[in-house]
């Protein structure tokens, strides 16, 4: 490409030293610049708050499980409700993305009782082929609740897992901790509140994200979900 002598301004504009045609010449290359920029210029990827705290198989696509099967957090907590909220609010989360079909079951289910303690050293197991029947599922989403604090301040851990029931290989995996004295947290309550609570957004309503122990449950819930495609979401 031959570019004339002109100096183009931050702007967009020539300077005063260019000569009509030469300015003209140099508007023309300029906006041609920006088109091919603006279909095939890529920024850098912007620092994500969930980066480091969940890991998604690169070799799977979660698309193509069709059915998974996500059972009742387990919690050592002394709330009784925090497991049924917060698996609640995992579902519902999870289910939006639309990737694939999901069903919910209960620790106190049969087929889940039998397999419970053998779930870490999934891949080991034999009965693949029995529990994929079972919970008429591909793919088995289990984890607990690490951390739960309702007061003074709203804490949530959680750890969760997918297996394959096709192969017994991990899918994807997520461990964080959300504390709503977090600056960092607070900021994406802020941004999580103005994008998923567009109709009616107020300041009150993001403040209820930050102290109800509902609302933050939901509020780590779209974290979790983001990343089961935030990878194959992004440019390469």
């Amino acid at each position: 490409m031959n570019f004339h002598r002109c100096q183009i301004s931050t702007r967009g504009r020539p300077s005063h030293s260019c000569g009509p045609g030469t300015r003209a010449a140099a508007l023309a290359s300029f906006a041609l610049l920006l088109g091919l920029c603006a279909s095939g210029c890529k920024t850098p990827r912007e620092p994500w708050a969930m980066a480091g705290s969940y890991h998604l198989n690169p070799h799977k696509d979660l698309r193509k499980l069709g059915r998974v099967a996500l059972v009742e957090l387990d919690s050592s907590s002394t709330s009784l409700q925090a497991p049924s909220d917060v698996t609640r609010a995992l579902f519902l989360a999870i289910q939006k993305k639309q990737l694939f079909s999901l069903t919910m079951i209960a620790r106190s289910d049969p087929v889940w009782r039998a397999i419970e303690d053998d779930v870490e050293s999934l891949q080991k197991l034999r009965q693949l082929a029995a529990m994929r029947e079972g919970f008429n599922s591909n793919a088995l989403l289990v984890g607990s609740i690490t951390e739960y604090q309702p007061y003074p301040r709203m804490v949530l851990g959680l750890r969760l897992k997918m297996w394959d029931l096709t192969d017994g290989t991990l899918l994807w995996w997520v461990e964080q901790v959300w504390d709503s004295a977090d600056r960092t947290i607070q900021k994406r309550i802020k941004t999580y509140s103005q994008q998923e609570i567009r109709s009616g957004y107020t300041p009150l309503r993001e403040e209820m994200v930050a102290v109800s122990s509902l609302e933050f449950a939901k509020f780590a819930a779209y974290e979790v979900a983001e990343t089961l495609d935030y990878d194959r979401r992004q440019p390469r």
